[in-house]
């Protein structure tokens, strides 16, 4: 469905995307997923056909004419892009218009489709006046008005909040299920391990690619939770046989080489600095730990 061969974009001096390829196969939701500046919207946008690269090939649909194809693309951008002054009814039939669909199709495709994410109780309300994660269903909705093949969303989920990115995901496999290819960027691990496949970016490369279990499979190092009565524990490991510490709300997670040689390490220490340990143990990685070990890697 989508191929990209050694693709770059230039902005002057500075190269926004570095090399990219890949390819994503129908039915799948491939994310790219990456730290802001990473690359991931540039991408989307030469994918899509709204820039053009500097070097390289980009083939969608079979087809290196992108303007040709764009009629069997759907696109929702990281900002609302519709019309506020205009009610969720008026936006759907004005980007119906735009497909050239009939009047008679409009009024189905609405139907189905402000049911499909829920808006239809609030088909005549303003746009400016739906809260964050609705105007996102309607950016969704009117994203698929004309039934696309694969469908593009940068950062959809950006500002929403957790009930209204769930519900919004749940979509997006309901689409999925019936065949649609979807691609998708996002900051948040919690989405990426959605995906079929995950591609992480960061400053412009691609620096693996696989799905979320063989990533986390692949982590190369021992991985300790700890939870102590301080905040200021990192000071006190400095000497413990650690390769990183990395803080995860009140707990931080130790990246080690030997688990057992250094949780002994780590409760000798905090004993020495009067530290009570409320919980020390082995875990599996998240894809957070996997993407932080990454970045390091490549900096």
């Amino acid at each position: 469905m989508i191929q990209l061969n050694k693709v770059s974009k230039y902005f002057g001096r500075n190269r926004a995307v570095d090399n990219l390829s890949l390819s994503v196969e129908k039915g799948e939701i491939f994310g790219l997923v990456g730290p802001d500046g990473a690359g991931k919207t540039t991408a989307i946008r030469m994918i899509t056909g709204i820039l053009e690269p500097t070097e390289g090939e980009i083939t969608v649909l079979g087809s290196r004419n992108l303007e040709a194809i764009k009629g069997r693309l759907g696109y929702v951008p990281q900002k609302f892009s519709l019309y506020g002054d205009l009610t969720v009814m008026e936006n759907i039939r004005l980007l119906g218009a735009l497909y050239g669909a009939s009047p008679e199709k409009i009024k189905i495709l609405a139907q189905e489709i402000l049911s499909f994410t829920k808006l239809l109780p609030f088909q005549d309300r303003l746009a400016d006046n739906l809260s964050g994660g609705m105007k996102q269903k309607l950016a969704l909705a009117a994203g698929l008005m004309h039934k696309p093949e694969i469908f593009f969303l940068d950062e959809p989920t950006t500002g929403v909040d957790p009930v209204s990115r769930r519900e919004f995901w749940q979509m997006l496999y309901g689409l999925s299920r019936e065949g649609m290819t979807i691609f998708v960027s996002t900051p948040y691990m919690d989405e990426a391990e959605l995906c079929t496949r995950i591609a992480f970016m960061h400053q412009g490369k691609i620096v693996t690619c696989a799905s979320p279990q063989e990533l986390r499979s692949a982590y190369p190092y021992g991985l300790l939770e700890l939870h102590a009565q301080s905040k200021e524990v990192k000071k006190y490991l400095q000497k413990c046989p650690l390769r990183d510490i990395n803080a995860f709300g009140e707990k931080y997670h130790l990246v080690v080489d030997n688990p057992q040689e250094a949780i002994t390490a780590v409760e000798k220490a905090l004993q020495q600095a009067a530290i009570n340990i409320v919980s020390l143990e082995e875990i599996s990685p998240t894809l957070e730990d996997v993407f932080v070990v990454l970045a390091k890697e490549v900096v």
